[in-house]
Protein backbone atom coordinates (compact mmCIF):
# COMPACT_ATOMS: atom_id res chain seq x y z
CA UNK A 1 0.00 0.00 0.00
CA UNK A 2 1.51 3.84 -0.91
CA UNK A 3 -0.89 4.96 1.39
CA UNK A 4 -0.75 5.00 5.76
CA UNK A 5 -4.04 2.65 6.81
CA UNK A 6 -5.86 5.17 8.80
CA UNK A 7 -6.80 3.61 12.69
CA UNK A 8 -9.13 4.49 15.05
CA UNK A 9 -9.30 3.25 18.38
CA UNK A 10 -12.25 3.03 20.43
CA UNK A 11 -12.50 2.61 24.21
CA UNK A 12 -14.09 3.16 27.49
CA UNK A 13 -10.68 2.74 29.53
CA UNK A 14 -7.93 5.49 28.76
CA UNK A 15 -4.83 3.06 29.57
CA UNK A 16 -6.25 1.06 26.52
CA UNK A 17 -6.44 4.47 24.21
CA UNK A 18 -2.53 5.11 25.21
CA UNK A 19 -1.56 1.40 24.51
CA UNK A 20 -2.91 1.06 21.48
CA UNK A 21 -1.95 4.95 20.58
CA UNK A 22 1.55 4.11 21.22
CA UNK A 23 1.46 1.09 19.21
CA UNK A 24 0.44 2.61 15.99
CA UNK A 25 3.04 5.61 16.44
CA UNK A 26 6.11 2.31 16.27
CA UNK A 27 4.42 1.05 12.50
CA UNK A 28 5.42 3.60 10.08
CA UNK A 29 2.57 3.05 7.82
CA UNK A 30 -0.18 3.40 10.33
CA UNK A 31 -1.81 6.43 11.36
CA UNK A 32 -3.57 7.21 13.93
CA UNK A 33 -7.13 8.90 12.70
CA UNK A 34 -8.55 9.66 16.64
CA UNK A 35 -8.88 8.07 20.18
CA UNK A 36 -12.45 8.08 21.53
CA UNK A 37 -14.07 6.54 24.66
CA UNK A 38 -17.30 7.58 23.32
CA UNK A 39 -18.53 5.01 20.78
CA UNK A 40 -21.94 6.88 19.50
CA UNK A 41 -19.13 10.03 18.57
CA UNK A 42 -17.37 7.53 16.90
CA UNK A 43 -19.83 6.02 14.43
CA UNK A 44 -20.56 9.50 13.73
CA UNK A 45 -16.77 9.92 12.82
CA UNK A 46 -16.77 6.87 10.73
CA UNK A 47 -19.60 8.42 8.91
CA UNK A 48 -17.48 11.64 8.22
CA UNK A 49 -13.89 10.52 7.67
CA UNK A 50 -12.32 7.71 6.05
CA UNK A 51 -11.11 5.09 8.40
CA UNK A 52 -9.32 1.87 7.42
CA UNK A 53 -8.99 0.14 10.90
CA UNK A 54 -10.67 0.31 13.68
CA UNK A 55 -9.42 -1.03 17.45
CA UNK A 56 -12.63 -1.63 19.25
CA UNK A 57 -13.43 -2.59 22.75
CA UNK A 58 -16.46 -4.83 23.25
CA UNK A 59 -17.43 -4.01 26.49
CA UNK A 60 -19.07 -0.50 26.61
CA UNK A 61 -21.38 1.66 28.40
CA UNK A 62 -23.25 3.36 25.84
CA UNK A 63 -22.38 0.20 23.21
CA UNK A 64 -21.14 -2.42 22.73
CA UNK A 65 -18.34 -3.01 20.20
CA UNK A 66 -20.99 -6.16 18.18
CA UNK A 67 -23.70 -3.52 18.36
CA UNK A 68 -21.11 -0.96 17.15
CA UNK A 69 -20.24 -3.00 14.20
CA UNK A 70 -23.73 -4.41 12.90
CA UNK A 71 -24.05 -0.20 12.98
CA UNK A 72 -20.95 0.11 10.98
CA UNK A 73 -21.83 -2.08 8.23
CA UNK A 74 -18.68 -2.82 6.37
CA UNK A 75 -17.25 0.90 6.67
CA UNK A 76 -13.85 -0.09 7.92
CA UNK A 77 -11.94 -3.08 8.68
CA UNK A 78 -12.30 -4.06 12.70
CA UNK A 79 -9.56 -5.80 15.13
CA UNK A 80 -11.76 -6.21 18.34
CA UNK A 81 -9.91 -6.03 21.72
CA UNK A 82 -11.21 -6.97 25.01
CA UNK A 83 -10.09 -8.43 28.74
CA UNK A 84 -12.87 -11.50 27.98
CA UNK A 85 -12.26 -14.31 25.81
CA UNK A 86 -16.44 -15.57 25.81
CA UNK A 87 -16.73 -12.76 23.19
CA UNK A 88 -14.26 -14.52 20.41
CA UNK A 89 -17.21 -16.90 18.55
CA UNK A 90 -18.86 -13.65 17.88
CA UNK A 91 -16.58 -11.35 16.56
CA UNK A 92 -14.89 -13.77 13.92
CA UNK A 93 -18.77 -14.06 12.62
CA UNK A 94 -18.26 -9.87 12.02
CA UNK A 95 -15.59 -11.31 9.78
CA UNK A 96 -13.15 -9.13 12.56
CA UNK A 97 -9.98 -8.87 11.14
CA UNK A 98 -8.37 -10.08 14.12
CA UNK A 99 -9.07 -10.17 17.76
CA UNK A 100 -6.21 -9.19 20.99
CA UNK A 101 -7.07 -10.71 24.21
CA UNK A 102 -5.98 -7.95 26.94
CA UNK A 103 -3.04 -7.27 27.85
CA UNK A 104 -1.02 -7.91 24.70
CA UNK A 105 2.36 -7.23 23.63
CA UNK A 106 3.52 -5.18 20.30
CA UNK A 107 4.12 -7.97 18.70
CA UNK A 108 0.74 -9.45 19.07
CA UNK A 109 -0.56 -6.21 18.12
CA UNK A 110 1.52 -5.75 14.58
CA UNK A 111 0.35 -9.42 13.12
CA UNK A 112 -2.97 -7.84 13.49
CA UNK A 113 -1.40 -5.42 11.65
CA UNK A 114 -0.10 -7.70 8.78
CA UNK A 115 -3.70 -9.60 8.73
CA UNK A 116 -5.35 -5.89 8.39
CA UNK A 117 -2.37 -4.78 5.94
CA UNK A 118 -3.13 -7.85 3.48
CA UNK A 119 -6.90 -7.52 3.27
CA UNK A 120 -6.59 -3.92 2.41
CA UNK A 121 -4.22 -4.90 -0.49
CA UNK A 122 -6.82 -7.05 -1.43
CA UNK A 123 -9.85 -4.89 -1.16
CA UNK A 124 -10.28 -2.45 -3.77
CA UNK A 125 -11.09 1.18 -2.13
CA UNK A 126 -14.01 2.37 -2.20
CA UNK A 127 -14.57 6.25 -1.76
CA UNK A 128 -17.10 6.55 1.97
CA UNK A 129 -20.52 7.82 0.82
CA UNK A 130 -21.50 11.65 1.72
CA UNK A 131 -22.11 11.71 4.97
CA UNK A 132 -25.89 12.30 5.33
CA UNK A 133 -27.54 10.62 8.65
CA UNK A 134 -25.96 9.60 12.04
CA UNK A 135 -26.65 7.55 14.73
CA UNK A 136 -28.38 8.35 18.09
CA UNK A 137 -28.27 6.44 21.41
CA UNK A 138 -32.26 6.28 23.04
CA UNK A 139 -33.24 5.08 26.07
CA UNK A 140 -34.01 1.64 24.12
CA UNK A 141 -31.84 1.15 20.85
CA UNK A 142 -29.70 2.86 18.55
CA UNK A 143 -32.03 4.87 15.78
CA UNK A 144 -30.49 6.30 12.68
CA UNK A 145 -31.71 9.77 11.92
CA UNK A 146 -31.64 11.41 8.20
CA UNK A 147 -29.57 14.93 8.33
CA UNK A 148 -32.17 16.34 5.80
CA UNK A 149 -35.40 15.96 8.35
CA UNK A 150 -34.27 18.01 11.36
CA UNK A 151 -35.46 21.30 11.99
CA UNK A 152 -33.45 21.78 15.14
CA UNK A 153 -31.99 20.10 18.26
CA UNK A 154 -32.81 20.99 21.78
CA UNK A 155 -30.66 20.36 24.51
CA UNK A 156 -31.81 19.15 28.34
CA UNK A 157 -28.76 19.18 30.52
CA UNK A 158 -27.50 15.44 29.55
CA UNK A 159 -29.93 14.62 26.93
CA UNK A 160 -30.89 16.18 23.73
CA UNK A 161 -33.79 16.35 21.66
CA UNK A 162 -34.19 16.03 18.12
CA UNK A 163 -36.81 18.15 16.36
CA UNK A 164 -37.35 16.36 12.65
CA UNK A 165 -40.18 16.59 10.58
CA UNK A 166 -41.98 13.50 11.60
CA UNK A 167 -40.93 13.08 15.03
CA UNK A 168 -39.28 13.65 18.01
CA UNK A 169 -36.05 11.73 19.18
CA UNK A 170 -34.68 11.79 22.79
CA UNK A 171 -31.29 10.87 22.55
CA UNK A 172 -28.89 10.26 25.44
CA UNK A 173 -26.08 12.72 24.76
CA UNK A 174 -25.00 16.22 25.44
CA UNK A 175 -25.79 18.67 23.18
CA UNK A 176 -22.07 19.51 22.71
CA UNK A 177 -21.34 15.82 21.37
CA UNK A 178 -24.44 16.18 19.53
CA UNK A 179 -22.76 19.45 17.64
CA UNK A 180 -19.81 17.74 17.03
CA UNK A 181 -21.59 15.00 15.23
CA UNK A 182 -23.23 17.34 12.41
CA UNK A 183 -21.42 18.71 9.68
CA UNK A 184 -20.81 22.82 10.04
CA UNK A 185 -22.23 23.01 6.43
CA UNK A 186 -25.71 21.88 7.73
CA UNK A 187 -25.99 23.66 11.02
CA UNK A 188 -25.49 26.11 13.51
CA UNK A 189 -25.55 26.52 17.01
CA UNK A 190 -27.19 29.61 17.84
CA UNK A 191 -28.07 29.38 21.24
CA UNK A 192 -26.41 27.41 24.46
CA UNK A 193 -29.90 25.24 24.31
CA UNK A 194 -30.25 24.84 20.67
CA UNK A 195 -28.47 24.31 16.89
CA UNK A 196 -30.58 25.04 13.64
CA UNK A 197 -30.95 23.37 10.35
CA UNK A 198 -29.81 25.93 7.93
CA UNK A 199 -31.96 24.72 5.19
CA UNK A 200 -35.06 24.97 7.28
CA UNK A 201 -34.77 28.65 8.40
CA UNK A 202 -37.24 30.90 6.74
CA UNK A 203 -37.23 33.88 8.47
CA UNK A 204 -34.97 35.32 11.04
CA UNK A 205 -35.96 38.96 13.00
CA UNK A 206 -33.72 40.54 14.93
CA UNK A 207 -33.02 37.01 17.94
CA UNK A 208 -35.51 35.05 16.70
CA UNK A 209 -35.40 32.35 13.99
CA UNK A 210 -38.23 31.02 12.59
CA UNK A 211 -38.05 27.51 11.07
CA UNK A 212 -40.72 26.27 8.41
CA UNK A 213 -41.80 22.98 8.98
CA UNK A 214 -44.49 22.54 6.27
CA UNK A 215 -44.94 18.47 7.28
CA UNK A 216 -46.67 20.06 10.84
CA UNK A 217 -47.36 23.79 9.24
CA UNK A 218 -46.36 27.13 10.50
CA UNK A 219 -43.40 28.12 11.99
CA UNK A 220 -41.24 27.05 14.80
CA UNK A 221 -39.44 30.23 16.98
CA UNK A 222 -36.00 29.78 18.26
CA UNK A 223 -34.24 32.60 19.87
CA UNK A 224 -30.35 33.63 19.34
CA UNK A 225 -28.09 33.35 21.93
CA UNK A 226 -26.15 37.12 22.72
CA UNK A 227 -22.87 35.02 22.68
CA UNK A 228 -23.76 33.34 18.99
CA UNK A 229 -25.53 36.12 17.38
CA UNK A 230 -22.21 37.42 15.65
CA UNK A 231 -21.36 33.99 14.05
CA UNK A 232 -24.65 32.95 13.24
CA UNK A 233 -25.09 36.35 10.81
CA UNK A 234 -21.60 35.74 9.75
CA UNK A 235 -23.01 32.13 8.32
CA UNK A 236 -25.65 33.96 6.54
CA UNK A 237 -23.23 36.09 4.98
CA UNK A 238 -24.89 39.32 6.40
Amino acid sequence: MTSPIRCLVVDDKPLALDILADYISKVPFLQLAGVMTNPLEALNKVVETPVDLIYLDIQMPELSGLQFMHALNGRALVVLTTAYSEYALDGFEHDVVDYLLKPFSFERFYRSVQKAQARLQVAPKVAPPSRSFLFVRTEHRLQRIDMADILYVEGLQNYTIFHTVVEKVMARQTLSSVENSLPTSMFARVHKSFIVALTHISTVERSRIYLLNNQRGGDVIIPIGDAYRDQFYQRLGT
